[in-house]
């Protein structure tokens, strides 16, 4: 059985890869205790075929604990990988984070892929304080929440945010 301890992001590769690689430099930093165990730093991928994709993709889904989703202007029309990716961790049962690149704290009803939209997700914005805390606290809720299977997308109230400087 394989310990599953790594956080799995998804995005739009061609128009927000500098979110993720900012979430890397969080990690990097020395003034931020912004961590995770980052999924893509597991095997590389070399063939670039759907099917080789896919299959590399699936060793990262088994070391993952939690799924992220970098949501930006046009993530809601991609079909190809991150519409699989999204089934990939809601079949895994994985706990699901939607962040909005946007700004927006709560489900951005115009950005958000339909798939995750009445799904156990938590929603919250793009920011170093409120992902460690949603990827610190979420998974536990997210638990909870299944285990009656619930099934509603939530967000932080304005104190979370207050309460984290935000």
């Amino acid at each position: 059985m394989t310990y599953r301890n790594k956080v799995y992001v998804s995005m739009d590769a061609d128009n927000d890869l500098h979110y993720y690689r900012l979430m890397q430099a969080w990690k990097q930093s020395d003034y931020s205790s912004f961590n995770f165990y980052d999924a893509h730093d597991l095997n590389n991928i070399y063939d670039k075929s759907e099917t080789s994709i896919k299959t590399g993709l699936q060793e990262r889904f088994r070391n993952s604990k939690v799924f992220v989703l970098l949501v930006g202007d046009h993530t809601r029309y991609l079909y190809k990988f991150v519409r699989w990716e999204i089934e990939q961790a809601l079949r895994r049962e994985l706990p699901c984070i939607v962040v909005n690149l946007n700004g927006k704290r709560l489900q951005d009803s115009d950005r958000c892929p339909p798939i995750i939209k009445n799904k156990l997700s938590i929603h919250i914005s793009f920011n170093a304080k409120i992902m460690e805390y949603a990827l610190n606290k979420w998974p536990s809720f997210h638990a909870q929440k299944y285990s009656i299977r619930d099934t509603q997308a939530y967000h932080y109230n304005a104190s979370v945010y207050q309460g984290l400087g935000l």
